[in-house]
């Protein structure tokens, strides 16, 4: 009856995954575990009555014989046979055998059974396979997962989720796709259902996009609550909850009845991390009336979803409002630029280094890309559509996808290579698809812009075949949806693993999880590593869990010491006030001086997102909500002032030196990564530990990290190394400058310019001047 229950409850907690394992047709037999993820445990001898009471029964045991009766159990087939029928293959079989062996030799006194039985045997009065049930005994206390592996495949059977959300299934939905290209008006007939109806949510992927939602309805006269991961805005004084809301797509209620519920974006329930949560909104969310928005790739799958629940769907399709063309024609030359081109790249060193180049022709530019706070972003697109700002020229990453009304004529792609994650967590320069390639250029000439047509085209005149290739392409079918573990399963899981830690918890959960053939299980690489940085740190099962959870960005290190600080001030029941935060961001902040303090304002503004997060899921613990939001939309009007002059940033920048590591979306923006200033170490203890790139630092050696560059990973994406290959300057000139530099500030140098590799005398000389 327990188990049935916590099946009902799952899918309600928001969670981080990607596709992980293979998907398993709906029927089959049980998945084979992946024992290299069993982690073995010391066997817990349980305590005897003083002495050995096997020796005084029978007679002390030889333990030379003994090892020779063992080392014979051990190769017997038979007891390999037995092993594998109770779990145990090769690998466990044989690591048991080495932990039962040892316990048999090292022990001042065993259990009297086996005592007396291993005598029995090396006196010839038993036989050699009598042993096994004692060795099967130790093994499962060495691997308690063998005791429990049926209830542990139930737990982890994720076929049927549609069976996870009664209250839906409850009620008869009517399911609505309406299926488009980007610019096709499909979201708007949908909001106009969601406007006209009693009570509605809405569902997006963005808080831009849920924020646009919220303040559309609330102008409209009809009354709508903003719920983010990070925020909660209440139309009603008094925080009663408004029939209307609008939310990020993790954080839908599915438990609440509504009369139209609007799904945007469904072709994201392919996402190897998110896709889950389009999952759960799909099947879970209790509205009478579902209004699907999305790509048409989507809508076989969704079809093939809704026969499980027994709702048909009804499709209505929507042809683009504007033309859009594909030019004959590449820019080539920024010379070429004209008002209303918008250059897409897809790494922010690209970014950086055309925002300059377009200003040293005397043009103006805004910058849009990911890691920028929203407010920063609303602020450079409203610069950009200004009819009246003398900037018309957008350089932005594929940010510009989602979420954000532009007024753009023409889309260049940059380059047509978008770095990538694979399963093994390795990253990969792959070409976009044509669902990204569409979503990107459709942002050129929308039908509220001043723009009526739209173009696109690419830089390099060679990659101007390969995207009218990709554009011309057929979107392929999504064939799966996501799904992830809940804090209700993993709950379950360490009921019966309860000295498995969080990650290796998960890990065992996606080895005997089985799916059928329309889900994944999406990517949990993000919470391993959460979940590992703070495993020396004690905290119950669901407080760790919800802690891992939190959106952050990884490739921060000064964000990834603050979560660290964050857990280990929760642990010591302490609470994380804004003086204590103001302390650690050491909050009031400045303008940017250079690129580099600009990517560490970026990551201070994801340190206070995490604070709001975690608020909203321990509000006594994070007490101060209303001065973060205070100090916050400060912080974005500073980033603000930084964008704004970017590319005096970037001169400042390069006039520190060519091999400033500047950090970056893509981990490099000049050859390396940084440690943002000396407060995101202090106060960590040794048992603490930072990933940078690929390097894992420990708290006891960035205890002594000071900040300075490191060898850099990347040396060939520094701009001083690209100009050297695009031969505007030349190896020998580049070093005479970095000698001139070098003797203006008292420093040497050393031959290595082309590697942009500082020499040991100039990093001293760094130090010294730091000092």
């Amino acid at each position: 009856m327990w188990l049935n229950r916590s099946f009902r409850l799952l899918g309600l907690l928001p969670g981080p995954l990607r596709a992980a394992g293979r998907r398993v047709v709906r029927g089959s037999g049980s998945k084979s575990p992946d024992t290299s993820l069993f982690v073995p445990l010391s066997p817990r001898v349980s305590p005897g009555p003083e002495g050995n009471v096997g020796a005084e029964l029978s007679r002390e045991l030889d333990k030379s014989e003994a090892l020779k009766v063992l080392n014979k159990f051990y190769k017997r087939k038979e007891m390999q046979r037995l092993g594998s029928e109770s779990g145990l293959d090769a690998r466990l079989f044989h690591q048991a055998f080495i932990s039962f062996r040892k316990y048999v030799m090292e022990a001042e006194s065993l259990n009297v059974d086996l005592h007396i039985i291993l005598n029995d045997i090396c006196c010839g009065a038993g036989h050699v396979d009598d042993l096994f049930p004692y060795f099967l005994r130790h093994a499962k206390q060495v691997f308690p997962m063998l005791d429990c592996m049926e209830d542990l495949r139930k737990i982890s059977d994720l076929r049927l989720p549609a069976n996870w959300y009664p209250e839906a299934r409850a009620i008869q939905r009517k399911i609505i796709f309406h299926a488009g290209p980007t610019n096709s008006g499909k979201t708007h007939h949908a909001i106009q259902s969601f406007l006209a109806a009693k009570s509605g949510v809405y569902c997006g992927p963005l808080k831009l996009l849920a924020h646009e939602i919220y303040q559309k309805s609330n102008d409209a006269g009809v009354p709508c609550d903003l719920v983010t991961g990070e925020e909660r805005s209440f139309v009603d004084p008094d925080g009663r909850q408004s029939a209307h809301v609008a939310c990020t797509i993790e954080m839908c209620s599915v438990t609440t009845p509504y009369e139209i519920a609007v799904i945007d974006e469904i072709q994201m329930i392919k996402d190897p991390s998110r896709g889950w949560a389009w999952t759960r909104a799909l099947l879970g969310l209790c509205a009478e009336e579902i209004h699907i928005c999305g790509e048409a790739a989507a809508i076989n799958l969704v079809m093939e979803l809704m026969f499980d629940t027994g709702e048909e769907v009804e499709v209505v399709n929507y042809e683009r409002l504007t033309p859009m063309a594909v030019l004959n024609t590449a820019l080539e030359s920024l010379d070429n630029l004209r008002p209303g081109d918008c250059i897409v790249c897809f790494s922010k060193s690209d970014i950086y280094s055309l925002s300059r180049q377009i200003e040293t022709r005397g043009l103006e530019c805004a910058v849009i890309y990911g890691s920028l706070p929203p407010g920063t972003k609303l602020a450079q697109a409203k610069k950009f559509n200004d009819p009246d700002d003398p900037c018309k020229i957008l350089v932005a990453t594929d940010a510009i996808g989602m979420g954000l009304n532009l007024s753009i004529k023409r889309i260049i792609f940059n380059s047509l290579v978008k770095p990538s994650i694979n399963e093994k967590g390795e990253k990969e320069m792959d070409r976009i698809t044509t669902s990204q390639a569409l979503q990107i250029a459709g942002r050129a000439g929308r039908f509220s812009s001043a723009f009526k047509e739209g173009e696109v085209t690419t830089m390099n005149r060679d990659d101007l075949p390969v995207l009218q290739e990709i554009l011309s392409r057929t979107v392929e079918p999504i064939e799966a949806a996501g799904l992830h573990p809940t804090a209700d399963q993993i709950e379950m899981f360490a009921y019966q693993l309860p000295d498995a830690t969080l990650s290796n918890l998960i890990d065992i959960f996606v080895s005997l999880s089985q799916v059928d053939g329309l889900y994944f299980v999406c990517n949990i690489d993000d919470f391993k590593f959460l979940a590992d940085m703070i495993q020396h740190i004690p905290l119950n099962l669901r407080v760790r869990y919800v802690f891992c959870t939190a959106p952050i960005n990884r490739k921060h290190p000064f964000v990834c010491t603050s979560f660290l600080k964050f857990a280990r001030q929760f642990s010591r029941n302490e609470p994380l006030t804004f003086e204590w935060l103001c302390r650690h961001i050491n909050w009031p902040l400045v303008p940017p001086k250079n690129i580099k303090d600009l990517v560490h304002l970026e990551a201070v503004h994801d340190v206070l997102d995490l604070y709001l997060w975690l608020s909203y899921r321990f509000m006594d613990m994070f007490p101060d909500v209303n001065l973060v939001r205070e100090i916050q939309i400060e912080l974005d009007s500073i980033i603000q002032i930084g964008v704004k002059n970017i590319t005096r940033l970037i001169r400042a920048s390069d006039s520190i030196s060519t091999t400033t590591a500047a950090g970056a979306e893509d981990a490099s923006v000049y050859g390396g990564i940084w440690i943002n200033e000396r407060t995101n170490v202090e106060n960590m203890n040794s048992k603490d530990q930072v990933y940078i790139g690929s390097r894992r630092i420990r708290g006891s050696k960035i205890l002594g990290y000071r900040g300075e560059v490191y060898k850099a990973e990347m040396p060939g994406d520094s701009l001083s190394a690209r100009l050297v290959q695009q031969g505007h300057l030349t190896a020998e000139l580049l070093q005479q400058l970095q000698e001139e530099w070098a003797a203006s500030h008292g420093l040497q140098t050393s031959r290595n310019a082309t590697t942009q590799e500082p020499s040991k005398s100039t990093s001293r000389g760094l130090r010294k001047k730091k000092k």
